[in-house]
């Protein structure tokens, strides 16, 4: 995507620097500039932030580049040593205030976040937030009393496995949930005796600076945490090339994570991917019809803009009218407006250059034969509100079936059998995801065999448990993220083998 335009003079002296270093976003204070070894720092260039709500310019906030991430790489790394020797206990301690404090500003967090992305600040308060303080309590947690594998004995020597921390690890996030998903990777990396450099997407960085503050608080040791603020080709280009970074976690498009694997691979520094997809949302004829209108329907979640949603609707022929009847009325009644309305069940899409990327996608269609069944426009120019819209392709191979939309845009296909559907699903370079309306337990396990996906829900959508793994397979991610999946990424698996042999008498 283009980026943003750098419309902010560089301050002239300290007092005009401090005062340009703070922004109010709904009563809510906030420091503009970088968070490295605890302490805050400006850089001499600045990126505007607008809000997707109703475009207001929120503020100014520093960009950083190549000394802004030598900086924060040279705070983590003296920070390593002492955080790493830190009882687990105590780590644990330390995540779990940050999950109190997460929640005693979740209100702030919630408002701040809805002005900076445009979700729901329902959804913000009731799910999003308190899960940005489950995530840290869960791997605090998981650290003290599941992190651990029985010993094993080979030829009477005793193996014991274990994890150890493994340096600076470098969070690369995106804008859809920029607190959830971002602390998804930084509890994890805590937990597990790292240190972090977060660099936030530009256009949602609010949050993370409110983190800064949130950690600062709970007695987290100055360098531990680091958050370098900028674009992808200054900040993150720097902080993936860096030589003193052991973990890169990215999320995001496969075209960015392959500038990030190759910038990775000059210093051979392992990298975990979440790169999005093109899931199915496949409807059986056994299905609760209903209940996959509902299923379906969830997919316009956040205005389209999630990674794991369902947005090819693949619909056997058998019940195809009968959905396609129910489902139209179902879209008819979701309420597009502002999302701090809690009527409001679809706020606007994150930027306009965003929005323009999911009117090409269906224009394009259109003109390559589709039939848009509803939706298919803007709301209006003056905002970034984009219809919900359903699409016929014309063909299996058309764009709209195979390539991410990231936006309130589903298509829609019927299939004759189960193979069908199975070949239908599989049939892009995706496999994130997939969802299933199905009436047969049986079918439904031989079905979900089948499919490609790192996660399949079976007449549910959107449940997540953190033990469980997460990611995906094809270009949809390298890895998994979860429970011992991320303990496993984030240090360096140890075994070591006890002899019988050796031991002096008494020890």
């Amino acid at each position: 995507m283009q980026e943003l335009a750098n419309t902010q003079p560089a301050p002239h002296n300290y007092e005009e620097q401090h005062l340009m270093s703070k922004m109010t976003v709904a009563g809510v204070q906030i420091d503009t500039r970088h968070f490295i070894g605890g302490q805050r720092v400006a850089s001499t260039e600045t990126f505007p932030d607008h809000s997707p709500v109703d475009g207001s310019l929120l503020g100014h906030i520093s960009s950083g580049g190549d000394a802004e991430v030598d900086a924060a790489v040279t705070a983590a790394r003296a920070a390593f040593p002492a955080w790493s020797a830190t009882p687990p206990a105590q780590r644990a301690a330390i995540l779990h205030r940050i999950a109190d404090l997460v929640e005693e500003r979740l209100e702030d967090l919630a408002i701040v976040e809805t002005m900076d992305n445009g979700a729901l600040l329902r959804s913000h308060r009731r799910g999003v937030m308190p899960r940005v303080a489950h995530n840290f309590r869960f791997f605090a947690d998981y650290l003290i009393n599941d992190l651990h594998h029985e010993p094993f004995e080979t030829r009477g020597h005793t193996n014991v496995v274990s994890w150890d921390p493994s340096g600076v690890c470098a969070l690369i996030t995106p804008w859809n949930a920029p607190l959830m998903l971002a602390t998804w990777k930084i509890a994890p990396a805590l937990a597990s005796g790292d240190t972090v450099i977060l660099k936030p997407a530009e256009w949602t960085p609010l949050t993370a600076s409110l983190l800064c503050d949130i950690v600062a608080e709970a007695g987290l040791p100055d360098g531990v945490f680091n958050v370098v603020q900028g674009y992808g080709e200054n900040a993150g280009a720097a902080l993936v090339a860096h030589p003193g970074i052991s973990r890169i976690s990215f999320t995001g498009s496969v075209p960015t994570a392959v500038l990030v694997a190759k910038a990775a691979a000059a210093n051979l520094t392992p990298c975990s991917f979440e790169l999005g997809g093109k899931s199915p949302t496949i409807i059986f004829d056994d299905a609760d019809i209903d209940l996959a209108v509902e299923l379906a329907a969830e997919q316009y979640d956040n205005a389209g803009q999630v990674c794991l949603a369902g947005t090819r609707l693949l619909v056997q022929e058998g019940v195809a009218e009968e959905f396609l009847q129910k489902f139209e009325a179902r879209v008819s009644r979701i309420k597009q407006g502002d999302p701090r309305d809690e009527a409001t069940d679809m706020g606007p899409n994150i930027h306009p250059e965003h929005v323009a990327r999911v009117d090409g996608f269906v224009q394009r269609a259109r003109a390559a034969g589709g039939t848009i069944v509803f939706g298919g426009h803007r709301v209006s120019d003056d905002n970034l509100f984009y219809e919900p819209t359903l699409i016929m392709p014309a063909t299996a191979g058309d764009e709209i079936v195979c390539e991410e939309v990231f936006g309130p845009v589903l298509t829609m296909q019927t299939f004759a059998t189960d193979g069908d559907a199975i070949a239908m699903a599989n049939g892009t370079r995706f496999g994130l995801a997939a969802c299933i309306a199905v009436g047969d337990r049986n079918r439904a396990e031989r079905i979900t065999s089948q499919l490609v996906a790192g996660t399949i829900w079976v007449n549910c959508f959107f449940v997540r448990d953190l033990r469980a793994p997460f990611g995906g397979s094809r270009k949809s991610g390298v890895g998994r993220e979860g429970g011992t999946w991320s303990f496993d990424f984030y240090s360096d698996v140890k075994n070591t083998v006890f002899s019988p042999n050796g031991w002096k008498e008494g020890a």
